[in-house]
C-alpha cells in the first residue's frame, strides 16, 4: 500500500519525539545503536536526526552516549530566563525557511548594528552576514528603523557626531535624505534599503518592541535580481508577521 505523502512529515515528526522521549527516560543516556534497535529506526536515518538534535541543543553528546539537552529546559524556561537571542532564534529560522533568503535579528551597539542572530540562505546567490558583524546604522535597513525611531535628542547627537560613509550611490547619507526616510519608515512601519549598504542587495527591516521599548529589527537580505515585486510583498507581510509573534508572546 502506498502511504500518503502528507503522512511523510508526521512520521518524522513522531520519529524526533520518540527520539527524544526515549533518551530522556534513560538517565545514562543511550548510544545510537540503542536507540535505532529500541525504536525500529534506521541507523542511517537516526544519525542525521541525532546530529540535528545536538546542534538545536535538545540532545547533547557525551562520547558515544546521547543525553537531554539545555534545549528542553528552554522550552519551559519563563521569558525572564530566556536571552534575546533565544527568543528570536526560532522565528529566525523560521523566516529562513519560509523565504529561502538570508534572514536575521539585529540590534543596535551604539552608533552600530549587529547580527545578533542569522541564517543564511541556501542558495546560490545570497548575502551572508556572520552573527557578530556590525556595520553603520545608516546604511542597513535594520539600521535605518533604529535610527527612525530613536528619541528626537538622540537623533540630534547622531547627526553631530557620526560621519556617514557612501557604501554606494544609493546610500543615504545626508541628514536631509535621512529624515525623510525616518518619515516613510514609521509611517509605513517597515524599511526597505535598495542596494544601498552592497551594490546588488536589497533589505527590508521590521522593528521589534518587547516591554515598550526598541528591542531590535527582523530583516531579510535579497539579491536584487529576485526582489520584484511579488518578493518585495511577500518578505513585508512575514517580517510584519514574525514581528507581530515575538511582540506579542
Amino acid at each position: 500500500m502506498t502511504v500518503p505523502a502528507a503522512s511523510n512529515p508526521v512520521k518524522s515528526a513522531m520519529r524526533t519525539l520518540d527520539v527524544i522521549e526515549y533518551v530522556v527516560a534513560n538517565r545514562q543516556g543511550a548510544v545510537a545503536q540503542e536507540i535505532a534497535a529500541a525504536l525500529a529506526i534506521p541507523v542511517s536515518s537516526l544519525s542525521y536526526l541525532l546530529a540535528t538534535l545536538v546542534e538545536r541543543g535538545y540532545l547533547a553528546r557525551e562520547g558515544r552516549r546521547y543525553l537531554p539537552g539545555p534545549g528542553l529546559q528552554r522550552l519551559r524556561a519563563p521569558d525572564a530566563a530566556l536571552t534575546l537571542a533565544d527568543r528570536v532564534a526560532p522565528l529566525v529560522r523560521a523566516l529562513r525557511s519560509e523565504l529561502n533568503e538570508t534572514s536575521s535579528f539585529m540590534v543596535r551597539r551604539g552608533w552600530e548594528v549587529e547580527a545578533l542572530v542569522t541564517e543564511a540562505s541556501d542558495q546560490a546567490l545570497r548575502y551572508a552576514v556572520d552573527p557578530g558583524t556590525r556595520r553603520p546604522l545608516h546604511a542597513l535597513a535594520a539600521g535605518k528603523v533604529m535610527l527612525a525611531w530613536m528619541p528626537p535628542e538622540e537623533q540630534v547627537r547622531y547627526f553631530a557626531e557620526v560621519p556617514r560613509e557612501r557604501f554606494t550611490p544609493a546610500t543615504r547619507v545626508t541628514e536631509a535624505e535621512l529624515r525623510a526616510d525616518f518619515t516613510g519608515i514609521c509611517i509605513r512601519g517597515i524599511c526597505v534599503a535598495r542596494e544601498e549598504a552592497t551594490p546588488g542587495i536589497c533589505g527590508t527591516a521590521v522593528p521589534v518592541w518587547i516591554d515598550g521599548h526598541l528591542a531590535g529589527a527582523f530583516s531579510v537580505a535579497v539579491p536584487a535580481v529576485r526582489f520584484d515585486a511579488a518578493s518585495e510583498a511577500r518578505i513585508q507581510a512575514l517580517l510584519k508577521r514574525t514581528a507581530a509573534a515575538i511582540q506579542v508572546a
